[in-house]
């Protein structure tokens, strides 16, 4: 096929029209999941997605490192795709933001118009959070190291650096799923655990997620996919991570602090 323009002419993939499919699955399984505590058909469901987002990441793989599609000209669309997609995550968690602070700075009469309300104990700032706070601040730490040592031609320090960067991530999530199981309130008990659950397993989430990102940044390096000129993946990967140590930081001073302040 002739082509005149630097595009990459994608082929018909049959994964978005697939994964969109089974989103919808999931959020009809998590429904269920509430009414009828069934894990089954929410665990296939997480399953299935795995497995197609796995082949769609091989095709683009493929697309890319093999087949040499992504010029320079499509690596800048692909920048501004993730630069456009970060924000539209951050402007998910500023609504979050927008209802706490609605909620806490104008307490409503159904909940005494206390902040946060009565019998809701919120933990300790200086304990667990500061430690998972420390944590996510090392993990970008090494991540920024491994990005330096790509960029320098030193693949092995780059690899031990994002190797403790996932490490770290994985603490993270093990000591969040600790924290969930020591709280004395739980998702339905007030406004204030509402958002407290939603806005911290959201960003658990996002946590799990970029690990798995991270992950498979640091399989296509040991097969030598990446050079200290052409790697996206693992720069896109990196902003990612920056973007969740942030909010993780808006998450630990209002929901931790704040409530702490005014209990």
């Amino acid at each position: 096929m002739l082509k005149n323009n630097p595009f990459h002419m994608i082929n018909y993939s049959p994964w978005p029209f697939m994964l969109a499919f089974n989103l919808l699955f999931i959020f009809m399984s998590f429904i269920k999941l509430f009414y009828h505590k069934n894990f089954l058909s929410m665990t296939f469901n997480i399953m299935v997605t795995f497995m197609i987002m796995f082949q769609w990441w091989r095709d683009i793989i493929r697309e890319s490192t093999f087949l040499g599609n992504h010029t320079s000209f499509i690596l800048n669309f692909l920048k501004w795709s993730m630069m456009i997609f970060i924000t539209s995550e951050l402007l998910f968690f500023i609504s979050i933001f927008w209802s706490f602070f609605h909620s806490s700075l104008s307490p409503s009469i159904e909940i005494g118009m206390n902040w946060p309300p009565l019998n809701i104990i919120p933990l300790n700032p200086l304990q667990l959070p500061l430690l998972n706070t420390l944590i996510l601040l090392s993990s970008s730490m090494f991540i920024t190291k491994a990005h330096y040592s790509i960029n320098m031609n030193n693949y092995k320090k780059s690899l031990l650096n994002l190797f403790f960067t996932i490490l770290l991530g994985i603490m993270f999530s093990i000591l969040q799923l600790f924290e969930y199981y020591s709280l004395s309130f739980s998702i339905s008990d007030s406004i204030y655990s509402s958002l407290f659950f939603f806005s911290t397993g959201f960003h658990g989430f996002h946590v799990i997620i970029g690990t798995m990102f991270l992950f498979i940044c640091l399989l296509r390096q040991l097969f030598n996919h990446f050079s200290n000129n052409h790697f996206f993946a693992f720069e896109s990967a990196s902003w990612y991570w920056h973007f969740v140590d942030l909010i993780w930081l808006f998450i630990y001073t209002f929901l931790y602090w704040w409530g702490k302040l005014f209990n």
